[in-house]
């Protein structure tokens, strides 16, 4: 009975993951290739804002840029298009009995696609810097994405569970989510930031997990304190996210 409810319902994802992915490049010509254009095109504007015109001092500032960029914008995303998640399925919900948090699963899934499609246009640059992927990638790479996966699914549900009952929240998390965006060393480094505020870093749920990707794109390696950081934030928000969908659920049918 067990295997056949999770054939059942790795088969529901899977269907979902495809419907996702042929909504979101329907009629369009460029398809996939914009998911990686968007990423490119803001690291484009940032280097020119801070390599060209106000000559940040930092080697390889075009490769830093796009190792914080691309996992950023799996997070992103994510969070900002799970205020539709529920609403946008809203019939699928009324007329389905499933779990509803896998509206939420999938459109995370769908992003870490994107992001797992990205990460040769990094191989791409870091070749052109004369600099290769590390071995330690193997385990590194898999590891961040579960962390990072933890954040943004917990998140993306909390935020798609409270959106249904207050609607202001899809505005709200736009802004927020461009705050968070300025607060986090990707267009800077860390070292940048002045010691006496070196604290924000580790209170900052996505910035000990942004050093981590640069650290390991650029230099192969995994800092461990801001690893254990990121670890205690991706349970915290996961588990925050399933309490807060699991007290909501029952009325999602009635108000979606």
């Amino acid at each position: 009975m067990e295997t056949r409810t999770f054939k059942y319902y790795r088969d529901l994802v899977l269907v979902l993951i495809a419907k996702e992915l042929k909504l979101r490049y329907k009629s369009t010509f460029l398809g996939y290739a914009w998911s990686i254009f968007h990423p490119l095109a803001f690291a484009l504007v940032y280097f020119i804002a801070f390599k060209v015109v106000m000559r940040i001092q930092m080697e390889n500032y075009a490769l830093f840029l796009i190792c914080g960029l691309f996992p950023w914008q799996w997070f992103a995303n994510s969070t900002v298009a799970s205020n539709t998640f529920f609403i946008m399925n809203s019939s699928l919900i009324k007329k389905v009995k499933f779990p509803r948090q896998f509206l939420v699963l999938t459109g995370v899934l769908n992003d870490l696609i994107h992001f797992v499609a990205s990460i040769p246009v990094i191989v791409g640059f870091m070749f052109y810097y004369h600099q290769c992927p590390s071995v330690s990638w193997l385990y590194q790479v898999p590891l961040l994405a579960v962390i990072l996966f933890g954040i943004t699914y917990g998140l993306s549900l909390l935020i798609a569970s409270c959106n249904l009952f207050f609607r202001d929240l899809e505005r709200l998390t736009s802004i927020f989510v461009t705050l968070w965006f300025f607060m986090t060393p990707i267009i800077y480094p860390v070292k940048m930031i002045p010691e006496s505020l070196q604290w924000i870093v580790y209170v900052n749920p996505m910035a000990s997990v942004v050093i981590c990707w640069q650290s390991v794109f650029l230099e192969g390696v995994l800092p461990l304190d801001h690893c254990v950081v990121s670890i205690c934030f991706s349970v915290l928000a996961y588990e925050l996210g399933i309490n807060v969908y699991r007290r909501l659920q029952w009325r999602f049918a009635e108000i979606v």
